[in-house]
């Protein structure tokens, strides 16, 4: 199983909710002051708290990076490289809890997850043993209604990508180091799901945790093999949907995948929702893993 929670994290996060009363309760957390500088002055790397789910936010600051597949074995739909001009924007540490989702739940804003076990585990999902593991189960559209209701919004590809790449050419979010089990939770050495932010060595170059292994994320955008191609060099975000066209992007890889599949720069395509299928049907829900989770960022 993975490593204690580290302690700095357990201690910045604030994250942890308990069950009193039938209703899950983020532990208090201190909110950003009042006169917060502006985003021009904002540092990259720093933190705050969402008062909706308590998650901590990184600020991501505005810059270019190379985006896709830069060793030798990246795949045909990461290429070409390219240079991509970003805007400014905060992404959560870590991935959306249980516990986190469960607050919407209970407000009414968000639906169960559509499996509340996890791959080895019958009772995961509100199981106060795993209110600090990734939620998982999810579709893409629970996915951005959670992410609404918290005031923020599932990241673009090209967001996620630099959030855990920075303005390297790491492979991975760390660096070139081969993967292990300090750095992230790959290659069923697991067996399941770990709490987040468990892997401090794995940190990204903005300090963002848990962006290879643990669960696979969703990501705004529609999948396309060739979109790369298409010279999108500004805040892309993604191909604009077709007919019969409802992949969407999925990314960081997940505890059952091998270290090839937890590059930074590595796409995976799940089915999204179809909104023109009946309501409720698997095809208007699409897909759903206990391999699958998410994290938001905002503007």
């Amino acid at each position: 199983m993975k490593k204690l929670f580290p302690v700095f994290l357990a201690v910045a996060l604030l994250i942890t909710a308990c069950q009193l009363g039938g209703q899950a309760q983020p532990t208090a957390v201190a909110l950003p002051a009042d006169n917060e500088p502006a985003e021009s002055n904002v540092k990259a790397g720093s933190e705050q708290v969402s008062s909706t789910d308590g998650m901590v936010q990184v600020y991501i600051p505005q810059g270019s990076f190379q985006m896709g597949g830069l060793d030798t074995r990246a795949g045909a739909d990461e290429k070409p490289v390219h240079k991509v001009d970003m805007k400014g924007y905060w992404i959560d540490k870590v991935e959306v809890t249980n516990a986190m989702y469960l607050l919407c739940v209970q407000a009414g804003e968000c639906t169960p997850p559509q499996n509340t076990a996890s791959e080895t585990r019958q009772s995961y999902f509100n199981n106060p043993e795993f209110n600090d593991y990734p939620v998982a189960n999810v579709t893409w559209d629970s996915a951005k209604q959670y992410c609404a209701w918290a005031g923020r919004r599932l990241p673009t590809e090209a967001e996620w990508e630099y959030a855990a790449r920075g303005s390297t050419i790491n492979t991975y979010p760390w660096g070139e180091e081969k993967p292990d089990g300090t750095r992230a939770n790959f290659n069923s050495m697991a067996g399941d799901t770990n709490r987040v932010g468990s892997y401090a060595a794995g940190a990204s170059p903005f300090g963002v945790l848990d962006m290879a292994g643990n669960v696979n994320e969703w990501v705004s955008d529609f999948y396309s093999a060739e979109f790369y191609a298409s010279g999108a060099a500004s805040n892309p975000t993604g191909p604009i949907a077709r007919a019969n066209y409802f992949n969407r992007v999925v990314r960081g890889g997940s505890y059952v995948d091998p270290e090839v599949s937890i590059r930074v720069a590595k796409r995976a395509a799940v089915l999204g929702p179809n909104y023109d299928a009946e309501l409720g049907s698997a095809a208007y829900l699409g897909d759903f893993s206990p391999r699958i989770g998410f994290r938001c960022v905002a503007d």
